[in-house]
């Protein structure tokens, strides 16, 4: 299950970054590896709400600092954890 939560977050991620999801993986850092700067975050932030029909708090956003730190928080609020 948590494949196709990966797989639908990585696309969200290439096409807000303009980047191709092959370079995307769990282990990737938001700002040192995918150059997304606090804009592009918070873009990233307001589509994965919409995709995953979750709400992310400004609190909770500053705790992401890889795809994998995303994508724990999306299986959790979900409950495919």
């Amino acid at each position: 299950m948590s494949e196709d939560y990966f797989t639908r977050l990585k696309k969200i991620i290439a096409v807000q970054l303009g980047i191709d999801e092959l370079e995307i993986t769990e282990d990737s850092h938001l700002q040192d590896d995918l150059n997304a700067d606090p804009i592009s975050i918070a873009d990233l932030i307001v589509e994965i709400e919409k995709e995953f029909n979750i709400k992310i708090l400004q609190n909770q956003a500053a705790d992401f600092n890889t795809v994998g730190d995303i994508l724990s928080f999306i299986l959790d609020q979900t409950g495919d954890l």
